[in-house]
């Protein structure tokens, strides 16, 4: 049976009354994981669910269980895409450069809604497959951060041997702590503090 019969019985297409958008293609997909990333800074992760979204992008519920199967796929997509976005990796040529780039992005990120509430999206209990797909999710974004120490470990910038996994770790922990543990405001110029003692552990000591 295709997903799409599986919908619910409250699909916009069962009532005439019902009028979404004639979305088709890129501006559907663009329309329906805005949608998403909207309602879980505004309603929360409970709040985001498949006929709100529908609703809110202008598309039959079942376009969405066709082209997504289920919720879980369809905010693991949105929040994907919206942070890519949002946090493209730089590539300057110079580790300290990119590292500051990267923590400046991040702390932007993190002071707004929408980065607050998708960060919180880590601490949600859910079921088996939802918990997948944040572990999927954050595993990605580490791994794309790593890139940046390993280019500064193969330019020579960085001390051989370090742990670059743990180095984004360092980086990150601190402005997540001060989101989701102390409530605290992300102020301009703690990127460069943080990237400024993490260097001085694991930069190449000049011969």
């Amino acid at each position: 049976m295709d997903v799409a019969d599986s919908a619910p019985r409250d699909d916009p297409a069962r009532h005439p009354g019902a009028k979404p958008l004639r979305r088709r293609g890129e501006r559907m997909r663009a329309a329906v994981l805005g949608t998403v990333v909207r309602l879980l800074t505004e309603e929360g992760y409970d709040g985001t669910t498949v006929a709100a979204v529908a609703a809110g992008a202008g598309v039959h519920q079942s376009s969405v269980y066709r082209n997504w199967g289920t919720r879980e796929n369809l905010i693991q997509e949105a929040v994907t895409a919206y942070t890519d976005e949002a946090l493209p990796l730089p590539d300057t040529g110079s580790v300290d450069d990119d590292l500051r780039l990267l923590l400046r992005r991040a702390r932007e990120f993190l002071s707004t809604p929408e980065g607050q509430a998708l960060l919180r999206l880590s601490l949600l209990p859910g079921g088996a497959q939802g918990a997948e797909g944040r572990d999927a999710y954050w595993t990605n974004r580490l791994d794309r951060a790593e890139t940046v120490v390993r280019r500064g470990v193969e330019r020579g910038e960085l001390r051989p041997g370090i742990d670059p996994r743990l180095v984004i770790e360092l980086l990150l922990s601190p402005l997540q702590t001060k989101v989701l543990v102390l409530g605290e405001p992300l102020t301009e110029g703690l990127a460069d503090r943080l990237v400024d003692i993490v260097l001085a552990g694991v930069r190449r000591p000049v011969d």
